[in-house]
């Protein structure tokens, strides 16, 4: 090979290593400055945490018993997620156990996730809403009549005084995915948190891959949270309406199948009504609804890899877009 050859290959060999590494610095400054804004988000979606309340709540750890804030605490109110500020418990389900912990014989429906604990043995319980750790749970005891123990640390929560409250309502829709369901209806004025999930089946603690058989009877769904002073069930339920396609039966956008129908889970027979008139309305119009109006039965949360998936994926629906239907 000549030198004219070998000075022309070198140079090539220069150009592609420099290049390949400017690439890699490229990469890891986009994937700090991604890392950068997703701890920001997190910054403004939960409280931040002290060392100790991060040993226990992030680190799944353990406060010394007899200890707690809340061991011996027995005021009326609502036990709320430090983290998140998403309500877990009823003070009326709180029972003196003499265990050393708060001790709780009933959770609020949906706020708090059982998993199987990494000792193989307990059970563990987390924030539906955010993951965060509480402690763990017990049947069998015979302390109360519903024979459940949920064992919290009190460093995991907050007490809300029942004169300071907001007293919340809740309402329950299903339009496809419900990645774009949740997406739309996080951002309305006066909703306080979302959980998506599985509703309308049959089959207890159903997962993901259950549910994507078509074959448990559910629906993907949201559960969501509000202030009814700030926003109304209908307006929520006209969000409902205008964020996705209501005449398509079984299914939305590409995502085809009957857990991924379009439904109205009323929860009372007011929510039932609104919803009746809305659909009315729609028809109207002159509209195709496809839209089912069904009796709300129990929720199961999704897997928490879903919880507002594309806030934590800085993604937009694929096929849930807004779009003005009614006059007010």
């Amino acid at each position: 090979m000549s030198n004219d050859k070998i000075k022309l290959v070198s140079l090539l060999v220069v150009i592609l290593i420099t290049g390949g590494i400017s690439g890699l610095f490229l990469n890891a400054s986009q994937k700090e400055n991604d890392n950068s804004k997703k701890t920001e988000k997190d910054k403004k979606m939960y409280r931040k945490l002290n060392r100790d309340e991060r040993q226990v709540i992030i680190h799944k750890g353990t406060e010394a018993p007899f200890t707690g804030e809340y061991n011996n605490f027995f005021e009326k109110g609502v036990y709320t997620c430090r983290r998140c500020g998403a309500e877990l418990f009823e003070s009326d389900d709180k029972f003196a156990s003499e265990c050393g912990w708060p001790s709780f014989d009933e959770q609020i429906p949906g706020a708090v996730k059982w998993t199987l604990d990494a000792d193989g043995m307990r059970t563990e319980i987390t924030c539906t809403n955010c993951g965060g750790h509480l402690g763990h749970v017990f049947l069998g005891e015979r302390l109360t009549q519903k024979n459940t123990r949920y064992c919290v640390n009190s460093i995991s929560m907050i007490f809300i005084p029942a004169a300071e409250r907001v007293r919340t309502e809740k309402a329950i829709f299903a339009s496809g995915c419900f990645w774009g369901t949740e997406y739309h209806m996080q951002k309305e004025p006066g909703v306080i948190s979302t959980t998506v999930g599985y509703t309308g089946g049959h089959v207890a603690y159903p997962t993901y891959e259950q549910v994507c058989t078509g074959t448990t009877g559910h629906a993907e769904s949201v559960e969501v949270i509000y202030d009814p002073n700030k926003t109304s069930y209908e307006k929520l339920a006209k969000l409902f309406f205008e964020t996705h396609d209501f005449s398509q039966v079984n299914g939305q956008g590409p995502d085809i199948g009957h857990q991924y129908r379009s439904v109205i889970f009323y929860l009372n027979e007011e929510q039932k009504k609104t919803a009746t008139k809305l659909v009315n309305i729609l028809l109207g119009k002159g509209k195709k609804v496809a839209t089912e109006i069904t009796a709300a039965t129990r929720f199961w949360p999704a897997e928490e890899y879903h919880q507002q998936y594309y806030d934590k994926n800085s993604k937009r629906p694929y096929c849930h877009t807004y779009r003005k239907i009614f006059d007010d």
